[in-house]
């Protein structure tokens, strides 16, 4: 097995990082593998901003669904669904009066345009995940960037058609740390061939029975198994509610309507 498949299948996420700053070269790395990942059309629709002030980070770990490991992460990057800087490079163009010339309408971002920019935002966060790993540097997704869309935007001086869609923690590992990756679900349940395959309720159960063993009767949700458990603390949580609507307010922004 080569040294990049093995970095692939024991990465884990890491939260608690060994007390030094990130190494610059180390850095520079990490965003050029980013900046090297698979784009549509060759567009980067994204950004990447570097956050190392600590007051950031604090106020990361808040807004972020209160995780005070944020702020002890010696960087973090936030990853931004960005067409600002193509709808800025049309106007400079004058594609409003091309198309008006030509009969027909110039548009804001669609919703379209904000699905694109965040496969390549994350697949470039992914990328950087890798480099990050191969040098012993470890990393945390953070999905609850995309909460509280308006404080995050005066925080990180976002234009209209920027929103941040991932985070990752990054930091060394502490001495000694040992890399336990958790068990995935079976391929059986996620790999299917040619079309997709509706489980049925055996193949759902088989499929999260590793999950069950979590499962407490003594929870604060009154709930009888782990789905209910899950359910509770995950889809029906306030962080979850707060995404949906934080999304909700850039969508009525990214709304592919004339300008």
């Amino acid at each position: 097995m080569n040294k990049t498949i093995e970095t692939l299948l024991s990465r884990t996420s890491l939260r608690k990082y060994a007390s030094k700053p990130i190494n610059q070269e180390h850095l520079d790395i990490i965003i050029q593998a980013a900046m090297r990942a698979p784009t549509a059309g060759n567009m980067m629709p994204y950004s990447i901003i570097v956050i190392r002030d600590q007051e950031k980070k604090e106020s990361l770990s808040h807004t972020c669904d209160e995780q005070p490991f944020i702020a002890k992460s010696p960087v973090v990057l936030i990853f931004i669904a960005d067409y600002q800087k193509w709808v800025d490079y049309y106007r400079i163009n004058n594609v409003e009066t091309f198309c008006l010339e030509n009969k027909s309408d110039f548009n804001r971002p669609s919703e379209a345009s904000l699905f694109l920019a965040t496969q390549d935002a994350l697949i470039a966060a992914q990328n950087a995940v890798i480099a990050a790993e191969s040098l012993g540097i470890g990393t945390c997704y953070i999905g609850d960037i995309m909460e509280h869309y308006e404080k995050h935007k005066e925080l990180l001086n976002l234009p209209e058609f920027a929103f941040p869609v991932g985070m990752l923690c990054l930091g060394y590992y502490p001495e000694g740390y040992q890399q336990v990756p958790k068990k995935r679900f079976d391929k059986e349940y996620i790999v299917f061939n040619e079309e997709y395959k509706r489980l049925d309720d055996e193949d759902i159960k088989s499929m999260f029975k590793h999950l069950e063993g979590r499962f407490t009767y003594e929870n604060k949700f009154n709930a009888k198994n782990f789905a209910q458990m899950h359910y509770s603390y995950k889809t029906n949580a306030d962080f979850s509610k707060e995404m949906a609507r934080s999304i909700g307010e850039a969508l009525k922004i990214w709304n592919g309507k004339k300008i």
